[in-house]
């Protein structure tokens, strides 16, 4: 999959591209990321790609034409490379669908995208209304630029890739997956076995898989009933943990 990103501050994706567990989905395996410099399609010598917004209000607004160019480049780079597939043009936007583990599934099956980011005040609406396919945002929230919310899905993306993570079973076993019923994970323990006074739970230390598999469903019951009740309703799980009345 190919996702190109439009975007003013290219230099805020190198040190994530090439660090970290994902760097593997981008070095060497399926999600191929290009980085595109709005500026480089501004058409005044001072590369100018935002103005004032029409009918006053503070801030600035990135002009249409600008992203246009970029997006036909994009398109063009594709094209030459044999992908005739017409890539999706997604901004990230208040107004967009939130972004959750489905949505993110779904990126990690398709063949890529173009992410818009924008910057100021917004972008152009005539560029949203006549060349956006989708918009995406990542809650209810505003951020300075969608450079942030870009590195999100790319990040959730490549760890859903074969081989990315050390243990297949990582992102299986993680919040929000339906392996889990759509549950938040339960709590995570390590070494040392007592930690100021406080002790691993016992099941953990027992080696019998079955007590330790039926903790686990119980303790994300409670966690997910506890933290994020709205997720407990959607998904169907109604058990109650043990213990509870």
């Amino acid at each position: 999959m190919r996702f190109d990103v439009v975007t003013l501050f290219p230099d805020l994706f190198a040190p994530f591209l090439t660090q970290g567990v994902t760097r593997r989905a981008y070095q060497h395996g399926p999600v191929d990321v290009r980085l595109w410099y709005l500026r480089d399609f501004a058409d005044d010598a001072y590369r100018r790609v935002d103005d004032r917004p029409f009918g006053g209000g503070p801030g600035m607004v990135l002009m249409a034409e600008p992203l246009a160019l970029c997006v036909q480049a994009v398109r063009s780079d594709r094209e030459r490379e044999g992908d005739t597939a017409k890539a999706p043009v997604v901004l990230f936007s208040p107004a967009g669908k939130v972004l959750k583990h489905a949505e993110v599934a779904r990126w990690a099956e398709s063949p890529g995208a173009i992410l818009i980011c924008g910057r100021y005040e917004g972008v152009d609406q005539r560029f949203v209304d006549g060349c956006v396919d989708e918009q995406i945002s990542l809650g209810d929230f505003v951020l300075s630029g969608g450079e942030i919310a870009a590195l999100a899905l790319l990040d959730a993306v490549a760890r859903l890739q074969p081989g990315v993570l050390g243990d297949a079973r990582s992102f299986q076993e993680e919040s929000f997956n339906p392996a889990l019923d759509g549950l938040l994970d339960g709590p995570q323990y390590t070494r040392p076995e007592v930690w100021r006074d406080q002790a691993v739970p016992e099941v953990l230390l027992s080696g019998h898989h079955a007590q330790i598999d039926q903790w686990r469903a119980e303790q994300r019951l409670a966690a997910t009933a506890a933290h994020r009740p709205d997720l407990l309703a959607r998904s169907g799980a109604t058990r109650k943990p043990r213990g509870s009345r």
